[in-house]
């Protein structure tokens, strides 16, 4: 099959050899052979690398907890397979616990690419956190108790049992087998956005970006050594780097040098094409605002809302909000005195938001500035360090206690549990008229935590505005409970580590 003439060319022609992106700027976060090492569930991507290491560690776990009860009555064993059906519900229920601890703690966003050091600073407190929540559950369901000799030895093995799963996990990710290489077709400015991008995440190689492919009249934004040389096709140069991927980023589709033909023989081939909107969902969570067109959004998958989701998203929104009310109400009545004796009333603040379909409802927190904060009577970003903050106000937005009012909003159905963060009628109006396709946020209800507060700093800015809504942009598209889920999760680590606290 010929390429178009002129199809693919090169402006600038690199030293001879491998014109390694990773040598230069880093390597673009992805892992191997990308679609295969992602499950796709419910239109969210998950690691194949995840979902082994969990299956590995729930093995381990509940071998540790047989292990356990051998050395400690090693001289009354019953014969196979009596004793392994009689402890099958208490290793379950200790498995399934600390999984979900260390899942809060974030030692399942492979993303973060922690080294052992960083895994045992997370594991520590993950521990802590399932013996607490063991010890409740035991008092509460007797016949599932282990027995203290039992899980304090069973605690000791699990440590070092995950500490060695981690370790060998390490070693066989940063395997250069397991690179996928990818090269890029385009120079202009969406091309560039991956040299961003590798730059900011230098510590997530997972995809070797090999190099770009320039177009004729295209304008070059990208470091002139990536820039891959002339070789007549993209065939050619997928051949020449082993090529698994080809991700185009170029803005203007139209006319006679996309080459249409050359993509299309390598898709006959076997390489993956995918369009950069498509990359930045699958690898990164997120929408880019400047990748988007509306034939996209109109002709994709997600954007679900069906009287069935709907319905289960409520029904999550009721139940997740009331075991929060009962489990929380004691800090809350706290929080309330300690606002009382330091700043005097009222407690609640109440504040005209944005809900969905562009509709106001006045949302409730907990007062954490001075009653004089907008004396000014202009709405002003909250920032890192804002002097109207008070000193409790400061304890309690770290710790995202402001927030827990908003249960009420949840339950009278203005909120959701989980959804993109209802903004002030202020800003909408200001981001509206300066972001691209910021009003689809507002299709869904508006939450207490989302996608965007556990992936993303706090927001203070309008760039920071659009960070957000590209995350938004995602759990918006492609919202669902096992997303709901995971969110919940990963809010327990913004709390519990204070990420994102202002």
């Amino acid at each position: 099959m010929q390429a178009p003439a002129g199809a693919v060319r090169s402006r600038v022609q690199p030293p001879p050899g491998n014109a390694n992106l990773n040598a230069g700027t880093g390597a673009f976060p992805r892992g191997p052979d990308e679609e295969s090492k992602l499950l796709r569930i419910y239109n969210h991507y998950i690691s194949r690398t995840a979902v082994l290491l969990v299956g590995t560690e729930i093995v381990v776990l509940m071998l540790v907890v047989y292990f356990g009860a051998s050395l400690r009555f090693f001289d009354k064993i019953e014969p196979f397979p009596f004793p392994f059906i009689s402890l099958l519900p208490e290793a379950f229920t200790f498995t399934f616990v600390m999984i979900l601890c260390m899942a809060a703690m974030g030692l399942y966003q492979l993303d973060s690419r922690l080294d052992i050091k960083e895994t045992l600073f997370r594991l520590m407190p993950s521990m802590m956190l399932g013996f607490g929540i063991l010890t409740l559950i035991f008092y509460l369901l007797p016949e599932l108790y282990l027995g203290r000799g039992i899980l304090g030895l069973v605690m000791l093995l699990a440590l070092p049992g995950i500490l060695l799963t981690r370790s060998a996990f390490l070693k066989w990710s940063s395997l250069a087998i397991m690179e996928s290489q990818a090269i890029v077709l385009g120079v202009g400015g969406k091309a560039k956005e991956f040299v961003d991008q590798a730059k900011s995440d230098s510590r997530h190689r997972r995809l070797k970006i090999v190099g770009f492919v320039s177009l004729p009249d295209e304008e070059l934004h990208v470091p002139a050594t990536s820039v891959l040389p002339e070789m007549g096709c993209l065939m050619s140069l997928v051949n020449r780097y082993r090529v698994e991927e080809i991700i185009i980023a170029i803005q203007d589709r139209r006319g006679g040098c996309f080459p249409i033909q050359d993509l299309l023989e390598c898709k006959l081939n076997g390489i993956k094409v995918t369009d950069s909107a498509a990359f930045f969902e699958r690898e990164r969570g997120q929408i880019r605002v400047n990748s988007l067109y509306p034939s996209w959004l109109v002709f994709g998958g997600g954007f679900d809302q069906s009287i069935l989701r709907s319905g289960i998203k409520r029904v999550f929104d009721v139940a997740a909000s009331g075991i929060l009310l009962v489990a929380t109400l004691p800090v809350m009545l706290v929080t309330a005195l300690c606002i009382l004796f330091e700043d005097g009333s009222p407690i609640f603040y109440r504040q005209e938001r944005v809900g969905k379909g562009g509709k106001t409802f006045m949302v409730l927190k907990f007062r954490s500035m001075g009653n004089d904060a907008e004396k000014a009577g202009k709405p002003q970003w909250a920032t890192a360090d804002d002097p109207r903050v008070t000193r409790v106000g400061r304890v309690i937005r770290k710790l995202r206690i402001d927030e827990l009012p908003q249960i009420f909003n949840v339950l009278n159905g203005d909120m959701s549990f989980v959804g993109p963060r209802p903004e002030r009628p202020y800003f909408v109006d200001q981001l509206c008229a300066e972001v691209p396709y910021y009003n689809v946020r507002h299709s869904i209800k508006p939450g207490i935590t989302g996608w965007a507060q556990v992936r993303y700093r706090y927001g203070s800015s309008v760039e920071d505005a659009i960070e957000k809504l590209q995350y938004d942009l995602y759990y918006v598209k492609n919202h669902s409970l096992f997303l709901d889920v995971i969110i919940l999760i990963d809010t327990v680590e913004v709390v519990v580590l204070g990420k994102g606290g202002r």
